[in-house]
């Protein structure tokens, strides 16, 4: 038996969404560490509606690749509301794609702060044109757990803004 999630059935019901609308999608990540353009891509075809994945764990990779704002992690830390849409805002000005999805969090067992425990992500959408949105995940369970369940709901996240 494999150790590795079945993310098939959320995948192909989000291929199916972009597909319908000819749309491209971007992933920033943070604590899923890649694991939200792995589970898009398991999917054969997915050339056709995955645009890129950022894989930006450190403070500097969000900066330099996502061209978030220094000042804003420095104010709000870097698991917070503001930086979750500043990369997801990031990723739609660094690719071809029509939507993103952005990830940070504190998946353990170690980094919790005082109001931000382990088990704390923020994930946001963005929709090229619009204002992005974002969501405070407090998820249960060790550190596998706590990135599974944030790409599922990332993965449903992005499937209801293409239905929408």
């Amino acid at each position: 038996m494999s150790d590795t999630p079945d993310f098939g059935a959320p995948v192909a019901a989000l291929a199916d969404a972009l597909r319908a609308r000819g749309w491209r999608i971007a992933a920033a990540e943070s604590c899923t560490g890649g694991l939200i353009a792995a589970a898009c891509t398991s999917l054969a075809g997915s050339s056709d509606w995955f645009d890129r994945g950022f894989v930006t764990y450190s403070n500097a990779a969000k900066i330099e690749m996502l061209g978030v704002d220094a000042a804003l992690i420095e104010r709000h830390g870097a698991v917070s509301a503001e930086v979750a849409c500043a990369m997801a805002q990031g990723a739609l000005l660094h690719s071809q794609a029509m939507l993103a999805v952005a990830v940070t969090g504190i998946a353990g067992p170690g980094g919790a702060t005082p109001g931000k425990p382990v088990g704390t992500v923020w994930l946001a959408v963005a929709l090229r044109g619009a204002a992005p949105l974002a969501e405070r995940l407090q998820l249960a369970g060790d550190r596998a757990a706590v990135r599974v369940q944030t790409v599922r709901r990332a993965l449903a996240r992005l499937c209801d803004e293409a239905r929408a």
